[in-house]
């Protein structure tokens, strides 16, 4: 179901700027725990019927475990964030990590406990992680053309999951998914003294479905 969806995300390494990483390169040890991360994330979201899209992967979060909105302290809680399982669920943790832990993915795990029926599918408008020339630890946000060059694989990937409902985290987010023609709607990014706007706003956007 997810095969076209993959295939664009790998076509992306090719198309990746000096100031940008692609996450995904199955050639690498790195690149291939994060796709085997994601693999194993999108098959334990299947159910999702709303997306929460975000900008591009941060370097403490996704950027180290290839899941979006999820760094190595989400990716290692016990129980398992989406099975419940108290084994956790199932993702290979990466050696050394550079960070353990990002404040917006925190912030939106623990949003999305919360979330009635199964929880929004995470993904990022631009899959890889920009990052100022010459320091990977660090963020920018994507370009117009990286936006365009990202929006093919975020659509495929609302339409393989059957996905009714996209909400924008942020305005940089929302107005990235404009550019795609996704209608989107728009929540507090959490970070720089949004998570509490952003708690409430997720939870009024679960009260309705």
């Amino acid at each position: 179901m997810l095969d076209r969806f993959f295939s664009l995300l790998a076509d992306l390494r090719d198309r990746t700027p000096d100031d940008a990483e692609f996450l995904y390169d199955d050639s690498t040890p790195d690149g291939a725990m994060r796709l085997a991360n994601l693999r194993r994330y999108l098959s334990l979201a299947q159910g999702a019927d709303t997306a929460l899209v975000g900008e591009a992967p941060g370097y403490r979060g996704a950027t180290i475990t290839g899941v979006p909105f999820m760094s190595v302290r989400e990716l290692t809680a016990r129980p398992g964030l989406l099975t419940g399982d108290a084994e956790g669920d199932g993702y290979a943790v990466p050696p050394g990590a550079t960070a353990a832990w990002e404040l917006s993915a925190s912030v939106v795990q623990k949003a999305l406990r919360a979330w009635p029926g199964p929880p929004p599918v995470n993904w990022p408008v631009y899959p890889n992680h920009p990052f100022r020339a010459g320091d990977r630890t660090t963020n920018r946000p994507p370009r117009v053309p990286e936006v365009r060059a990202g929006a093919p694989i975020a659509l495929e990937l609302l339409r393989a999951m059957g996905i009714r409902r996209v909400v924008a985290v942020g305005r940089k987010a929302e107005g990235a998914l404009a550019l795609a023609g996704v209608e989107a709607v728009a929540v507090r990014h959490p970070a720089q003294g949004g998570a509490g706007i952003f708690a409430t706003q997720m939870a009024a956007l679960g009260a309705e479905r």
